[in-house]
């Protein structure tokens, strides 16, 4: 028969254990292309491309991951949840990287478990406006939902509700915006180790430590400058997204428990920005002009001027 959940079990109890069926979706599988970077028969690793978003929400029934994933493993419909199958967890719609996905209830769960118990290790680059002085450090400030903004969060303006949450961090590259002769600025690239999972971790505390995410539309800040800004100071200001990619994911495997590193190399837009701003205007190749200009929707021409 059945029970509550707060039943109290006695002696020689039995427990009889029904897994419901998986609920019928109405999400469309679509063919959408996907980078993959391995696949066994219980999860997918993937490196996720800028600007698509990960499950479909209101305003969006299509071109997400989750629509190319029930393409690519039609019995994916139902693990884990009707609008999210297979989502053990996301990134931004503007961030770049690695990605795990379950493919069966089984898998589902010892990964849950996984980013639940923190064993997943998870490490990023991001590219900061600013010179971050310090070598390496770690960011321990809860977050919470902005007390005037509820689209954003925060980790020094919230509302009285807020979750523990830490970020490691390490300098690899400092670089100089210059204005013909002079520096304009400085951009610092970091790795980035989030020991939690909150949303938008790393773009919030990276913002409220005074060194915001190149492109970050939401967390980034308005650069002003004095006249007409110069040519490497305006294609970095110009970004179209946040500079954020997720490059690794370790995890235990669901059945062996050996412990797996996977990796995605940088997205050809941060690649290209990296490469402008270590060998400027005069030393970029054509590869790096031609992605730049698909990413900020200008010309060669407009871009040098």
């Amino acid at each position: 028969m059945k029970t509550k959940p707060s039943v109290r079990l006695k002696a020689k109890d039995r427990i009889v254990i029904r897994c419901l069926p998986p609920r019928e979706t109405h999400l469309q599988a679509e063919a959408l292309p996907l980078d993959i970077l391995h696949e066994n028969e219980d999860y997918l690793v993937i490196n996720k491309a800028p600007g698509m978003v990960v499950h479909p929400a209101a305003g969006r029934p299509s071109g997400t991951l989750v629509n190319a994933l029930l393409h690519h493993c039609p019995d994916l419909a139902g693990i884990g949840g009707e609008r999210r199958p297979g989502i053990v967890h996301r990134l931004d719609k503007e961030t770049s990287g690695v990605m795990v996905i379950a493919k069966n209830m089984f898998a589902f769960q010892k990964l849950v478990e996984q980013f639940k118990n923190r064993s997943i290790g998870k490490e990023y680059v991001a590219l900061a406006w600013g010179d971050v002085k310090r070598d390496e450090g770690c960011i321990d400030r809860p977050i919470g939902r902005h007390s005037s903004d509820r689209k954003r969060m925060s980790s020094v303006h919230f509302i009285n509700k807020s979750r523990q949450a830490q970020t490691e961090w390490r300098v690899e590259e400092r670089f100089q915006v210059i204005d013909g002769n002079r520096v304009h600025g400085a951009l610092t690239l970091l790795r980035l180790r989030p020991r939690t999972g909150r949303t938008h971790q790393l773009r919030v505390h990276l913002a409220d430590m005074g060194h915001p995410i190149v492109g970050d539309k939401i967390y980034g800040y308005k650069r002003k400058t004095e006249g007409r800004a110069g040519a490497v100071d305006s294609i970095v200001e110009g970004f179209p997204r946040q500079a954020l990619h997720a490059e690794r994911l370790s995890l235990h495997d669901v059945r062996s428990g050996g412990r797996l590193e996977f990796s995605a190399p940088l997205a050809d837009d941060i690649l290209a920005l990296l490469q402008y701003l270590r060998g400027h205007r005069d030393e970029i190749g054509h590869r790096e002009i031609s992605i730049l200009r698909k990413a900020q929707g200008v010309d060669k021409e407009s871009l040098f001027k």
